[in-house]
């Protein structure tokens, strides 16, 4: 499993991690197996929110056993992220997670506490041990600089965003933003929602001859793509073992400089939108 850094300074995490939304809508007992495989196949970077339902209970019950070789996220909602808010916020997902600290801590998105509340909530955390780092999600560069100023450089490790080959909007600022400032880029939705390209459509058509050239899949060579270097992780989410399997097998797979290039051809990132797209 290839590797980037977790942020300026931060531990190497697999490119290819786990993302938890919506997993625990299915059988349970599928979906733990499922992240516990893609443990065991180097998909060690897990993430969660306590905006998902029971995800951080499937979590917990995933990672018994493996909680030291696994890389921890989860979330703190915006309209609990008051300084007083974040802290008993994280305190719930520790007790739902049956951990004792998290790797990082991120707030979903930006809502209206000011984020002087929410990075002091984050420190006391990182000092009290209950996490070891923060960052955001769904942070555009112009709050990302905001942010810095606010906490001074080296404390944001990562910024999670929308990022998949037909939504590259993050290229335009987002991206080099994190990267200048040693913040890791991890891509949620990397198969877009519900609107991976069609197997019959010429960029379809496209990732199938990649993919051929690799002995992999298109969504192994979009994987691939989405974490093509330094400072990009992507977390798919898989609710079954054999899907977790396909998704590290990407983790592996390395694209040629001139594939990449056809790749970004055909799947253009288009003009800076004026927002910073979410689901």
């Amino acid at each position: 499993m290839r590797q980037h850094p977790f942020g300026s300074g931060g531990p190497p995490v697999s490119v290819i991690g786990q993302g938890t939304w919506h997993i625990d809508h299915g059988d349970r007992a599928t979906a733990v197996a499922a992240l516990r495989h893609g443990i065991d196949l180097g998909m060690t970077h897990i993430d969660t929110a306590e905006m998902y339902g029971d995800a951080e209970l499937v979590v917990a019950e995933a990672i018994a056993g493996k909680r030291d070789g696994v890389f921890l996220v989860s979330k703190v909602l915006p309209s609990n992220a008051s300084r007083r808010g974040t802290i008993a916020a994280c305190e719930r997902s520790l007790k739902r997670l049956n951990t004792d600290r998290l790797d990082c801590y991120l707030l979903h998105w930006r809502g209206s506490y000011p984020l002087q509340e929410t990075v002091a909530a984050f420190d006391e955390l990182v000092i009290a041990g209950k996490i070891r780092r923060w960052g955001v999600s769904n942070f555009d560069a112009a709050d990302l600089g905001e942010l810095l100023g606010i906490a001074g450089h080296g404390k944001i490790a990562c910024n999670q965003v929308l990022y998949h080959l037909q939504e590259r909007a993050i290229e335009h600022a987002v991206i080099p933003w994190c990267e200048a400032h040693g913040v890791a880029v991890v891509a949620y939705s990397p198969f877009g929602h519900n609107d991976f390209p069609p197997p019959r459509s010429r960029p379809g058509l496209l990732l199938q001859q990649i993919a051929e050239a690799h002995h992999a899949t298109p969504r192994q060579v979009a994987l691939s793509f989405l974490t093509r270097e330094s400072p990009l992780l992507a977390i798919p989410k898989a609710s079954r073992p054999d899907h977790a399997a396909d998704n590290a097998a990407a983790g592996e797979l390395a694209l040629s400089d001139k594939e990449i290039a056809v790749l970004a051809e055909a799947f253009p990132r288009g003009p800076k939108p004026r927002g910073l797209p979410m689901l």
